[in-house]
């Protein structure tokens, strides 16, 4: 086994950089199909404003996919990510997006989990460690009960237009 692909005890597969959370992220994102839920304080290491993740998630979302996310701060991806943006404009019906008010601002780790069954997760958002399962739904259990969580906690955010419509 190669020494990058560290193995966890619960069969998942550990990363510790910014490369291979790429990877991993381009993973999941391949293999949904319904569903993607993310939760990130500001999505700055995802690289949602690429252009091959922008055409992957426009083929996702064509093919009758629906993307969530929460975080606590959208300056990054309205500054860093017009590509984002543009598909937000294009899909806003099939995507998604919620603030955390601040007693949720605590949280720090970080997850993509798509269609239940395959995660993507930074256990704390400074640092790039991390575990990624794949056709595992019991991976991805506790982390989908904090997304719930998260979710039903957050406000409404990061619109296509200044006036959300």
């Amino acid at each position: 086994m190669d020494e990058n692909k560290e193995e966890s005890k619960d069969g998942g597969i550990r990363f510790n950089s910014r490369a291979e959370l790429e990877t991993h992220f381009r993973d999941c994102l391949g293999r949904s199909m319904s569903t993607l839920v993310m939760f990130d304080p500001d999505f700055s290491v995802f690289p949602l404003g690429t252009s091959d993740i922008d055409a992957a998630l426009r083929h996702f979302l064509a093919g009758g996919g629906a993307i969530r996310l929460a975080m606590h701060q959208t300056d990054h991806i309205e500054r860093q990510y017009p590509r984002f943006v543009r598909l937000l404009k294009d899909y806003g019906h099939k995507i998604e997006c919620r603030v955390t008010n601040r007693s949720l601002r605590h949280l720090t780790d970080s997850f993509c989990i798509g269609d239940g069954v395959h995660i993507v997760r930074r256990f704390h958002c400074d640092h790039m460690r991390g575990e990624a399962a794949f056709a595992a739904p019991a991976a991805t259990e506790i982390s989908l009960e904090r997304f719930a969580g998260i979710w039903a906690e957050s406000v409404s955010g990061l619109h296509a237009t200044t006036t959300g419509l």
